[in-house]
């Protein structure tokens, strides 16, 4: 399991003496954002290991709690995540307050061993109003012997108040050009319903087909295409499709549509709702 750490840290080697610093005192909370979400987790395990390491501060590897850490073993390092919720659908819930709430007598315990308790929240995204508060009180209250840790997309889908208590770690962002194939089947369907007018309401109105995060996904899908027909029309079939679909203003209509999407489905607006509308709202005229 440590070499997926030690693999991750060597593609994002540039942050890496960014944490040797931070170690001689770390703050509070750190937000680490950038990258992919198993590397985001990575450099968290990775954080931990520097706080920990028995034999220096850079992650030796070999030491029992470099190898705990790096299989969640370890005492001293809690992990706060979603739960997939009742329904069946394979869809995850939001982080509940339950969670953040059930650790507090834990937070308030020195650490077991002789470094330091880290405690990872997951994709932070996903904190609702509740959890997130109650976490910003955590923070507001500093428990001796623990760190906090946030893996996020980007800060700017987190409480600005937590961000301003965090410091902000970036990874290299992805270099991929292309869609997953499930996001990729939700931009088709857009760009059939731009095409025909068809097809889309039938797809977003059924039962569990869409949450927030899958509506993050498919919104940020559509601004690579975007992305790709403005750079490269030709590396996609989808940004082949929406370099001929919209002129020069509707390109530039589509991005503001899609900017607006992302916001509102950061303040938890519902994912299907958002989707009609940027199909609606970004409709491209017909070319004369």
């Amino acid at each position: 399991m440590f070499t997926s750490i030690q693999e991750t840290a060597s593609r994002q080697n540039l942050v890496l003496s960014r944490f040797a610093k931070l170690a001689q005192k770390p703050p509070q909370c750190l937000l680490i954002e950038g990258g992919n979400a198993d590397e985001r987790m990575d450099m968290a395990r990775y954080w931990a290991c520097v706080l920990n390491c028995e034999n220096g501060q850079e992650p030796c590897g070999t030491c029992q709690s470099c190898q705990q850490i790096a299989d969640n073993a370890f005492n001293d390092f809690l992990l706060i995540d979603r739960e997939e919720n009742d329904s069946g659908t394979g869809l995850k819930q939001d982080i509940s307050v339950d969670s953040i709430r059930e650790l507090l007598p834990v937070w308030g315990q020195p650490p077991h061993g002789g470094g330091t308790r880290v405690t990872v929240v997951r994709e932070a995204q996903h904190l609702n109003g509740n959890s997130a508060n109650a976490l910003l009180k955590t923070l507001e209250e500093p428990r001796p012997g623990n760190v906090f840790v946030l893996t996020a997309p980007q800060r700017e889908r987190l409480l600005e108040t937590l961000v301003s208590r965090s410091w902000v770690i970036t990874l290299a962002w992805p270099t991929d050009q292309q869609n997953s194939p499930e996001v990729a089947e939700w931009v088709n369907a857009m760009l059939r319903f731009w095409r025909s007018g068809q097809g889309w309401f039938a797809r977003t109105s059924a039962k569990g087909a869409l949450d927030k995060e899958m509506g993050l996904q498919v919104v940020m899908g559509c601004q690579r295409e975007l992305k790709n027909a403005l750079v490269n029309p030709q590396s996609t079939s989808a940004a082949n499709a929406i370099s001929g679909l919209f002129d020069p203003k509707g390109l530039r209509r589509l991005d503001l549509v899609l900017g607006k999407a992302q916001e509102s489905l950061n303040y938890n607006v519902n994912p299907p709702l958002v989707l009609d509308w940027v199909c609606t709202a970004a409709m491209p005229k017909r070319r004369r």
